[in-house]
C-alpha cells in the first residue's frame, strides 16, 4: 500500500479566503443535513474538524464509533484535506494503526469537486465492504516510519487494491 515518505514539511497556513468560503458553505450545509452515519463535533475551528462516524449497520462496523480528523489547507478545496481516525482507528486492511488511510481520494484521485461529505461517504462505503478486520500487512513498518506527526500526505501511496 505503500511506498516510501518524502521529506517535506506540511505547512499549516490559514485558510485562503476561498477555502474559508467554500468551508462556511460545507459547514451550513452538514449542519442542514449531514450524511448518514455522521456527526460534526461543534468547534470555533473550521481549518480542523472532528466528525463521528458509526459503522453502518450489516457491516462489520455496525455499533461501533470512531472519530475522524479533517485539517484544511490553505488552498482548499483546490488541495485536499489531510484526513486522518483519531485513536482508536478501526481494524481495516487501509487503515493503519495511526490512523492513517490509504484511499486515493485523499490523495492522488482529489478532485475540488469533492466534499467533506463526499469523503466521509467514501470512508464509510470502504468500511463497509470489507469481509475481514485486519491491519494493512506493512502496518508495523510503515508506523514506525511514520513517527513525529509526519503527515500522511507525506507518504507516496500505491493503490493496487479496489476490492474493500
Amino acid at each position: 500500500m505503500t511506498s516510501s515518505s518524502s521529506s517535506s514539511s506540511p505547512s499549516r497556513k490559514a485558510l485562503s479566503k476561498i477555502a474559508c468560503n467554500r468551508l462556511q458553505k460545507e459547514l451550513a450545509e452538514w449542519q442542514l443535513g449531514p450524511p448518514g452515519g455522521f456527526k460534526h463535533k461543534v468547534s470555533d475551528n473550521l481549518q480542523r474538524w472532528v466528525i463521528e462516524v458509526a459503522g453502518a449497520a450489516g457491516t462489520l462496523y455496525a455499533g461501533e464509533t470512531y472519530q475522524l480528523q479533517v485539517d484544511f489547507p490553505e488552498h482548499y478545496p483546490m488541495e485536499a484535506p489531510q484526513v486522518i481516525f483519531l485513536h482508536p482507528a478501526p481494524m481495516h486492511p487501509h487503515i493503519y494503526s495511526n490512523g492513517h488511510i490509504c484511499l486515493d481520494i485523499l490523495y492522488d484521485s482529489w478532485s475540488p469537486a469533492m466534499t467533506v461529505s463526499s469523503v466521509c461517504i467514501s470512508i464509510l462505503s470502504m468500511l463497509s465492504s470489507s469481509p475481514a478486520k485486519q491491519r494493512p500487512a506493512d502496518n508495523d513498518r510503515y508506523v514506525k516510519n511514520c513517527r513525529n506527526g509526519r503527515s500522511p500526505k507525506e507518504t507516496r501511496w500505491w493503490f493496487h487494491d479496489d476490492k474493500v
